[in-house]
């Protein structure tokens, strides 16, 4: 039994759902260790592989589940692709690099930050309410980034904290724009992403004469992880993620953000600060907090990894 404001979704649906999400967010939990078992690749070359072999395969999945070209699927949304798709090279960008400079734990703990961003920019660009629960949760969100980055001022890992958040706001970016678009599907904008990073990062690749062969194991992993950790994932994640309400979706996607830094302590020996682990704390608090007191709400129409 539910009520006008709670949407049902058949049980097998939702248990599918919360597998096909829990499964996501374990694959993209992966990025980390990745980037730490990449040896000498700088960002721009890791960005480069990664996007080559992630644009061939949703080439393929795109072509297989519609029968048409991804190309006149990305003329069918627009523009909005095109606003989506430019933020997501800045996303990657900085992800890569803040993972490569901090803590793997400090990265993924900011780029959980992304929804509280999508809220604020859809509050102000798309006049969406933002509910006050959220507005409590983003001030507390804050305050755990304070507290995160309150030992690393004057450091590199400074930057790659704020390389991290504009990551973050690059996927909010992101989010918004196919809002805008009034679009369902984010598969096209990502394959359109792929086009810009591969495009992007050649470029500055020659330009910083950086060579464009890396070594087997380095170019192996970059391509490996554009089709398992961030294709396969994004895959599954829209398959479940139309059978699960807003809340649920929230709080799976924490999986990503608890078990990034779980791999590299296990197997690399990688531990954080107690800053960041006091102000991810208060950080995860603010997100589960947000997502259990708007349980009972529809979900959105678009959602992101």
């Amino acid at each position: 039994m539910t009520d006008a404001n709670q949407t049902a979704y058949p049980a097998s649906g939702h248990k599918h759902g919360v597998l096909f999400v829990f499964a996501a967010g374990v694959l993209w939990s992966t990025v980390g260790l990745g980037i730490r078992l990449i040896e000498d690749a700088v960002v721009w070359q890791i960005l480069l592989f990664r996007s080559i072999s992630l644009t061939l395969f949703l080439y393929v999945v795109l072509r297989i589940r519609s029968g048409q070209s991804p190309i006149a699927q990305i003329r069918r949304i627009g523009f909005p692709a095109v606003i989506a798709g430019l933020p997501l090279v800045a996303a990657y960008s900085g992800g890569i690099y803040a993972i490569q400079v901090t803590s793997v734990a400090n990265a993924m703990l900011l780029f959980a930050t992304a929804p509280f961003m999508a809220a604020v920019l859809g509050w102000i660009v798309l006049r969406e309410p933002v509910r006050l629960a959220t507005w409590i949760a983003i001030a507390v969100a804050i305050a755990g980034i304070s507290v995160m980055v309150a030992d690393k001022t004057g450091s590199v890992v400074l930057m790659g904290s704020l390389a991290a958040l504009g990551s973050a706001l690059g996927f909010a970016i992101f989010t918004v724009a196919l809002r805008w678009g009034k679009s369902g599907e984010m598969l096209p904008a990502v394959f359109l992403s792929g086009l810009f990073a591969i495009v992007i990062t050649f470029g500055i690749c020659l330009y910083l004469g950086l060579p464009l062969v890396l070594s087997a194991s380095d170019g192996s992993i970059a391509m490996g992880m554009g089709v398992f950790q961030v294709g396969a994932g994004l895959i599954l994640y829209t398959l479940g993620s139309r059978s699960l309400p807003a809340a649920e979706l929230a709080l799976l996607s924490l999986a990503e953000v608890l078990l990034a830094p779980l791999w590299v302590w296990l197997l690399l020996g990688e531990t954080a600060s107690f800053s960041t682990l006091l102000g991810g704390a208060i950080l995860l608090a603010a997100i589960a907090g947000n997502a259990v007191s708007g349980k009972r709400r529809k979900p959105p129409p678009i959602t992101t990894p």
